[in-house]
């Protein structure tokens, strides 16, 4: 048996002592210039492994998100790809192009912006969460954090793996990984799977349980390649197909939708990676990356959310629409990253080590918009959006003793972009941005470490899509307010964090602590009014006002025993925006809202369990996870409720075959992942079209039963 098999084995079987880990292989993370260990990283990091993914039977990024303090997510299409940490982040996608969210999501060196749906967690080793601005190494693409998903990597020896599962709502997903050596200097991995359910929605309307269904298909296929001692190259071909249902909203707040006109959020993307690195004497290295991205992204849905037959079973007295709302896009991402590394591999008294490297990303998208309505008529709009980002960058490590180092880098970027429309609408701009990061590192002994970063990072400024191809159809008032918001302006983060990692008692406790205080100067916002003369919802940045957060994150284990371990990950997070002025629906006029907390930002997270090692191959686990209340928008006073669900999971393996049997809210509690707030529902008995909270539902109580064999 090789040993990556081995490692798996050791992550399936869960409970491994602190003390054991130690010895066997210390969790590395890879997001930065050079891998470090989790434990000496300077940084406020989650390393989620194949352990954690198998407890929660998970498929999707989204399905492991909140084990790590402080992230919080909106679902807002069919899968929660819009990511918040710290209260900084996205809440959905509508016309905006979103190349750059403020979280971005990168699957091994592919950067997949607005393509996120993608972040299947099939033949994945682990995923790393990178807290705060990486603006040094990713500059706009993580303002406010990474998050990065390694795949398995081809292996040297030959190994196979079938694997399937079926679970609650019609789901089930079967895949297979072909892993080895293609001659003496090739290795080659193949990976494909299928993950297919009905989803948690029905549909009265049309009488179907799977209009909020998915099915989605990855592919991976690699090759590495070594010639020599001196040089390697990697290649990587990803393909993403989904044709995923979006049925997500109900009247009622419940999981019965009346939408005759379902949605739908499919994508197809493909991408090549290439990597090559050469080794420039004793310690010098150069690494140079190249991606490409095609996407097809479509994202359409009932826009009335009803359908004759709801105002045929109740009174409506003003009718109801017939409308939908359609993005048909056509993405295209190429980036370039060339950088060279010296010095040596540890950091020892008076030595230096150094990064200086070039960086270049391009990103086309070509947008079809339609807004079919009974009420308005046909709306149509044609867009493209052009950006171009050129960077210079470099980092700077001195061992100022045998105990304390000292780190700096900065990057250089230049942004520029084009937009036009068929409503006449023609922009561009250009900028220079400015990212750089200060830190400095203590060992206080073998087993603790602690540091001190400082880190500026500026996120670039765009046009307003949505609003600038909206704006001659705006009311006079409406136009009079978004004249000088056509423009979001570029965000400024400044963030301080202080942190602390420690082994205690004999290596049976690990702990990982950090606080921040974060200051964003013109925080780009996401912002929605409701122009009701002329029916228009318009969503737009706005970048008046000044934000602020602190808070806490912590992350810990022990070892009860050789066999049982308890976990523990808790996020403290206050936030402050000082002045924002919208629109608010209920009050139906411009307001200014001063102090309000930001979107997505509950002020505690929590996710606690056990595992435990049991007898014949047997491990559990089980484990509770839960958040604080949190808005979900500025043009109202609405909020997402907190919650508290329960997981656990049961698995079998002698080696060859693992048998896991998951689940996930087993206590079945209704919690909502989003929001919106408008006048939706017709019927008389609810005061028709009056303004309400309507709540995209997290996932009920799901359980299933997965099966992986290793020939």
């Amino acid at each position: 048996m090789p040993f990556s098999r081995k490692a798996l084995l050791v992550l399936a079987l869960g409970a491994v002592s602190a003390h054991a880990a130690d010895e066997m292989e210390e969790v590395i993370v890879t997001a930065d210039f050079r891998q470090t260990e989790l434990m000496r990283s300077a940084a406020s990091v989650s390393v989620l492994g194949e352990l954690e993914i198998q407890e929660r039977g998970a498929q999707h990024l989204e399905e492991v998100l909140s084990a790590a303090p402080n992230v919080s997510w909106s679902t807002g299409a069919s899968r929660s790809r819009f990511i918040q940490m710290r209260g900084v982040g996205d809440l959905e996608q509508y016309a905006e192009p979103k190349y750059y969210p403020a979280v971005g999501v990168v699957v091994d060196d592919l950067e997949l912006g607005s393509a996120a749906n993608a972040g299947m967690l099939f033949d994945v080793s682990q995923v790393e969460v990178l807290r705060g601005p990486q603006g040094t190494r990713y500059g706009a693409s993580a303002h406010a954090g990474m998050i990065k998903i390694n795949s398995n990597k081809p292996t040297d020896t030959f190994e196979a793996q079938l694997s399937g599962g079926a679970g609650s709502y019609d789901s089930y997903r079967y895949g297979v990984i072909f892993s080895g050596p293609l001659g003496e200097t090739v290795n080659g991995r193949i990976a494909l799977q299928q993950n297919k359910g009905d989803g948690f929605m029905r549909n009265r309307a049309v009488g179907r349980d799977d209009t909020s269904g998915y099915d989605e298909v990855t592919g991976r296929a690699q090759l590495s390649w070594q010639p020599g001692a001196n040089s390697q190259y990697d290649f990587a071909l990803f393909s993403f197909n989904s044709e995923n249902g979006y049925d997500a909203y109900s009247l009622d707040n419940d999981r019965n939708s009346w939408s005759d006109q379902p949605g739908a959020d499919e994508q197809d993307t493909v991408a090549f990676t290439a990597r090559g690195e050469w080794q420039l004497g004793n310690t010098a290295s150069l690494q140079a990356v190249a991606t490409h991205l095609d996407s097809d992204l479509y994202y359409g849905y009932d826009a009335d959310w009803v359908s004759p037959e709801l105002c045929e079973r109740y009174s409506c007295s003003f009718g109801y629409d017939t409308a939908r709302e359609i993005f048909d896009r056509d993405r295209s991402q190429n980036t370039l990253d060339i950088r060279l590394l010296g010095g040596e591999e540890t950091l020892a008294e008076g030595d230096l080590r150094y990064v200086l490297g070039l960086y270049a990303n391009s990103n086309d998208e070509d947008l079809d918009y339609a807004y079919p309505s009974a009420f308005f008529g046909l709306y149509e709009s044609a867009s493209r959006y052009e950006t171009r980002r050129y960077a210079l960058y470099g980092e700077l490590e001195y061992g100022v003793s045998e105990r304390l180092s000292l780190t700096g880098g900065l990057r250089v970027e230049r942004f520029e972009d084009d937009y036009h429309d068929s409503n006449g609408v023609s922009e561009d701009n250009s900028e220079s941005l400015y990212n750089g990061e200060l830190s400095l590192q203590y060992s206080l002994g073998d087993n603790t470490f602690a540091y001190l970063t400082l880190a500026l990072a500026n996120k670039p400024g765009g046009v307003n899509v949505a609003a600038s191809s909206q704006f001659a159809f705006m009311s006079p008032d409406f136009q009079g307010f978004m004249q000088g918001n056509l423009r979001f302006e570029d965000e400024r983060l400044f963030s301080r964090e202080l942190g602390l990692k420690t082994r205690l008692l004999d290596n049976r406790l690990a702990m990982r602590a950090s606080l921040f205080y974060t200051t964003r100067d013109g925080a780009q916002l996401e912002n929605w009014m409701w122009d009701e003369g002329a029916g228009l919802w318009i969503g737009y940045l706005d970048t008046q006002s000044d934000a602020r957060a602190y808070g806490l994150e912590l992350e810990t284990t022990y070892d009860l025993g050789e066999a049982v371990q308890v976990f523990a990950n808790l996020g403290w997070l206050e936030t402050e925006v000082d002045t924002i002025r919208t629109f608010d629906l209920d009050a139906g006029d411009f307001v200014s809202k001063r102090n309000r907390e930001q979107t997505k930002s509950p002020q505690y997270q929590y996710n606690v369990g056990v595992r435990a090692l049991l007898p014949s191959g047997f491990s559990a686990s089980i484990e509770a996870e839960g958040r604080d209340d949190s808005y979900y928008g500025y043009y109202h006073d609405g909020e997402l409720g907190g919650y508290d669900l329960l997981n656990a999971s049961l698995s079998w393996s002698n080696g060859d075959v693992t048998v896991n049997l998951w689940g996930r809210n087993l206590g079945d509690e209704v919690y909502a992942s989003h929001g919106l707030y408008f006048g939706a529902d017709p019927r008389d008995e609810v005061g028709a079209f009056s303004n309400q909270s309507y709540l995209q539902l997290g996932a009920p109580r799901t359980y299933g039963l997965d099966v992986s064999w290793w020939l």
